[in-house]
């Protein structure tokens, strides 16, 4: 029994959930409220990335679904990584220690088609990146004219002072807006042109993404390297993450597929012959033989015609096919034809009937519960008196 669902709920998730739900759950929250993307939803990363570092542990996890996230408190086991680290772990990317020396990775989610799974495709993806000004070399103007910012006094942050109430003062810290935080400026007149003293410029870079056959939902595809500049530091990777888009046919599990299959009742007895159009735009041909009973959720398979194995394609898992079987409406065949059907069918089972059984009307269920309900509320009108009427009235 789970004591407390915040952080399920943060996810999205069922307490039920699997690990794969979970960090399926963590990464389209991640992308959508990475502060790179939206800047105001800092306390929303931090939130999702703290109840992911809880429940994608399972140590962690007991003891939360135990005692709530006061034990987590208590045990020591919160608060061990900051958001950053969680969500560069996750994609692929490098801890803090690394960070300082690389150039932040470049996060992008790329929406795809089962078929390109399939089959692989290419993709071009257009991204804006940072890179080194050419005009100045990444040095912001003209080398030897760099002064100490006056606004900040090289400190690169600026400190207000501000009284909140009698005998009480406040001190505000924030970064200052002459040197973006700096400590050190151009003179306008010196200051290169081109990127306006920032050392880098903005430009489009176009990526072409392999997308090969097996990959799954998920998977990242990582370019080393391509993510923005920043003078000192090496630049960061560009981290795509595939999303699989739903099918209209087919379903994927794993390295196998799944289809849904109606056949009515005359195929399911008698046999059938269908086709599937696969998703490399090839026909199959499945059948069944005559009085090979096919039941309604029946579930068949055809091997080797599945999702083909990542870096194996040769290969490939199975095709599932669960069957849906199709009864005929209401008095889809005359009466006087019925005795005939039935000499062609199993027999009936017989039933001893004694004069002390009850015979009883079978229904349609919605008329049985508004039946019951009618019997509900005549039985309460007839022990709580009449709801509506005129009443005597007492002086």
């Amino acid at each position: 029994m789970v004591r407390e669902t915040g952080y399920y709920d943060l996810l999205g998730v069922s307490p039920k959930a699997s690990l794969d739900q979970i960090k399926k759950a963590y990464r389209k929250l991640a992308l959508k409220y990475h502060p790179d993307k939206n800047p105001s939803e800092g306390e929303k990363f931090k939130l999702i990335s703290q109840a992911y570092d809880v429940l994608s542990d399972p140590k962690k996890r007991d003891l939360y679904d135990e005692g709530g996230e006061q034990a987590i408190k208590e045990g020591g086991m919160g608060g061990g990584s900051s958001p950053m680290d969680i969500f560069n772990m996750f994609f692929g990317g490098a801890g803090r220690m690394q960070r300082e020396r690389r150039g932040k990775n470049l996060v992008h989610q790329l929406s795809v088609a089962l078929e390109e799974l399939y089959n692989g495709a290419t993709r071009k993806l257009a991204l804006q990146k940072n890179v080194i000004c050419e005009k100045c070399n990444g040095y912001g103007g003209k080398k030897g004219t760099l002064e100490k910012c006056s606004g900040c006094k090289g400190r690169g942050v600026q400190i207000k002072v501000q009284q909140i109430g009698p005998g009480m003062i406040q001190q505000i810290q924030s970064i200052c807006p002459e040197c973006q935080g700096q400590g050190e400026k151009f003179n306008s007149k010196d200051r290169c042109k081109n990127c306006n003293g920032h050392k880098v410029e903005r430009k489009k870079k176009i990526l072409e993404v392999n997308i090969d056959k097996g990959m799954k939902d998920g998977q990242n595809i990582t370019f080393h390297g391509e993510g923005d500049q920043e003078p000192g530091l090496e630049p960061g990777d560009v981290i795509i993450v595939l999303d699989q888009k739903e099918h209209d046919v087919f379903m994927r599990k794993d390295e196998n597929l799944i289809i849904k299959m109606n056949i009515n009742l005359a195929e399911a007895l008698c046999g059938f012959k269908k086709t599937i159009c696969t998703l490399d735009n090839r026909m199959l041909i499945i059948s069944s033989q005559p009085g090979e009973v096919i039941k309604h959720n029946d579930w068949k398979c055809v091997q080797n015609e599945g999702m083909p194995l990542y870096r194996n394609p040769f290969e490939k898992g199975q095709l599932l096919v669960q069957f849906q079987v199709e009864f005929p409406e209401k008095h889809w065949l005359p009466e006087h034809l019925m005795y005939q059907l039935e000499r062609l069918l199993p027999p009936r089972q017989d039933v001893m009937i004694t004069d002390d059984m009850e015979e009883v009307d079978l229904c349609e269920v919605e008329e049985q519960s508004q039946q019951t309900r009618y019997s509900r509320e005549a039985y309460e009108e007839d022990n709580e008196g009449p709801r509506t009427g005129v009443q005597c009235q007492t002086q």
